[in-house]
Order: structure tokens, then C-alpha cells, then sequence
């Protein structure tokens, strides 16, 4: 079980203010993923605003279907009553040529999907689950959430990510300890095309990894060849495990990568970005 130190007093007073901001919304649309930041607000908004409080999930290709199938599953157990939309961020070019704007375009697709859906409902907020350790990165995801008055009620009540992962679990959220996750375009390093082809490889092979017993796993998507991360705490299995790195290696390759590496350092948040992933090419 994942250790978390927080201090719970401090948790209470911001708990507390979670709770007198959601209800002072009066109504919201929360835009969910089944990750542990916006399920922990859906399950508030449920709790405090009942069903003025829609729950809303994108379904795209960028989203694995195992992640849908969980996002799923957590919200029936709630009675949340969840919505799916369709988005279209491939279709645009912008998305598709994935360059360091390529989260703003995907957000800004979803919120004005959400936009119009509030203006249908007669919702006032929608709202998403930034917290605030999202700050220490760069997210232009947020940009499109300022430009579409989007509000953040965890991070407004300064909550960080370990925070929140223990309110989730007092509140019995499946969630609580998924490994923090982003889609599937996210491997694709940056400047490299996304397309439909490429997010079914990385999904394909991510399903294999995980089914070997990895908790933490990216599959670093670039043309014919694969960077494999799993979670530091996890790489010992392929030295100690015998047969196993190259059962990976051989099943990768056979959905059709011709080169397939496992990183040495282990899964780094953003490492598909082009100055990290750069030392996997060829010269």
C-alpha cells in the first residue's frame, strides 16, 4: 500500500474548503478521467450538489480502453451517472503535428464540448482536477482551462497530489493509488505525428507490459522503435527475473517495432519530449 505522509488537520481545514467552494458553484460540469485528481472532485461534487454536479468523460483514441473500463467501473460503483462525449482532437492538424501546444488543443477541444454542453444544462462552472503540484510543470492544458473560465476547486483549496490520493482513499475510491497517468499520445515524443496507428501500438504494448506484473509502465512510441520505462522501484525484475526482458522485447517487436529498449532509469514524467528522448535516436 502506497505510504502517505500528510498532515491531517491541515488536510481538514482544506477539506473543508473544498467542500464550502464546491457548494457555493451552486452547480458544475466535472470533466473526468478516472484519475485520482478528478475522481476525488467528482466524488465531492456528487456528495455536496447531487445531480446538479454531471460527470463527464472524453472518449477518444488518445484514452486507453483499459483506463476507460476503470473510469468506468468506479463511477457506476458511486452512482455517478457518467456521461461520455466523443472528442475529435485528431482530426485537428494541430493536435496531429504535436508540438509542445498539443495539451492546449486537446483541452481546448474538450471544454468547448463542455462549454456547450453547460450552456445546454444550465450548468454554471465547469471544472477540472488541477491540484497544486501541477504548477511545478508545464501544462498548457491550463492555458485552455484559463481561456475557457475552467475552475480548479482542489488546487483552489491547496491541495496537492498526496492529499488528495488520501482523501480519495478515505473516501473508498478505487483511484486513490493509480499510478499518475496521462493519455496516450503523451508517448509520442514531441514533433513526432500522432496518429491512430501509433496510440494503438503504445496501447497494445502497454497492455502487454502490465500484464508481466508492472504497476508503472510507459512504452515510448518512436516510428519502429520502443523505449520501455517502468517504475524505478520495478526495474530489478528485469536483471532478476529470468527470461523476462527479452519476453518483453520478443512480443513488442512481433506488434511490429523493430527495435525495443528498456530504459535504464526507469519511468521520468515528460520524457517524451524532444530533448529527453533525443538520446534514444540513432545518429
Amino acid at each position: 500500500m502506497q505510504s502517505l505522509l500528510v498532515n491531517t488537520e491541515l488536510i481538514e481545514q482544506k477539506e473543508k474548503a473544498l467542500c464550502e467552494r464546491i457548494l457555493a458553484m451552486g452547480s458544475m460540469i466535472v470533466a473526468y478521467s478516472g484519475g485520482v485528481d478528478s475522481s476525488t472532485l467528482a466524488y465531492y461534487a456528487r456528495a455536496i450538489l447531487g445531480e446538479r454536479a454531471r460527470i463527464v468523460i472524453a472518449v477518444s483514441p488518445s484514452l486507453a480502453r483499459d483506463a476507460l473500463q476503470s473510469a468506468r467501473g468506479q463511477a457506476a460503483m458511486f452512482d455517478w451517472d457518467l456521461i461520455e462525449v466523443d472528442t475529435s482532437e485528431l482530426e485537428l492538424d494541430e493536435y496531429r503535428s504535436n508540438d509542445n501546444m498539443r495539451c492546449f488543443f486537446c483541452k481546448a477541444t474538450l471544454f468547448e464540448r463542455l462549454q456547450d454542453l453547460s450552456r445546454q444544462w444550465g450548468v454554471s462552472h465547469i471544472a477540472y482536477g488541477a491540484n497544486l503540484d501541477d504548477d511545478m510543470d508545464y501544462r498548457p492544458g491550463h492555458m485552455a482551462a484559463e481561456q475557457f473560465a475552467v475552475v480548479s476547486p482542489l488546487k483552489e483549496a491547496g491541495l496537492s497530489k498526496d492529499e488528495i490520493r488520501y482523501l480519495a482513499r478515505e473516501a473508498g475510491l478505487p483511484s486513490w493509488n493509480r499510478p499518475q497517468d496521462a493519455c496516450l499520445s503523451s508517448r509520442v515524443p514531441t514533433n513526432i505525428p500522432v496518429t491512430l496507428q501509433a496510440l494503438s501500438l503504445v496501447e497494445q504494448a502497454e497492455l502487454f507490459v502490465r500484464s508481466q506484473g508492472f504497476r508503472q509502465v510507459r512504452v515510448r512510441h518512436y516510428d519502429s522503435r520502443a523505449v520501455v520505462e517502468v517504475g524505478g522501484d520495478e526495474l530489478y525484475r528485469f536483471v532478476s527475473e529470468s527470461g523476462l526482458k527479452e519476453r518483453v522485447q520478443t512480443e513488442l517487436r512481433s506488434m511490429g517495432y523493430e527495435t525495443v529498449e528498456i530504459d535504464p532509469d526507469g519511468y521520468r514524467q515528460g520524457a517524451a519530449s524532444a530533448p529527453n528522448f533525443a538520446r534514444f535516436q540513432h545518429v
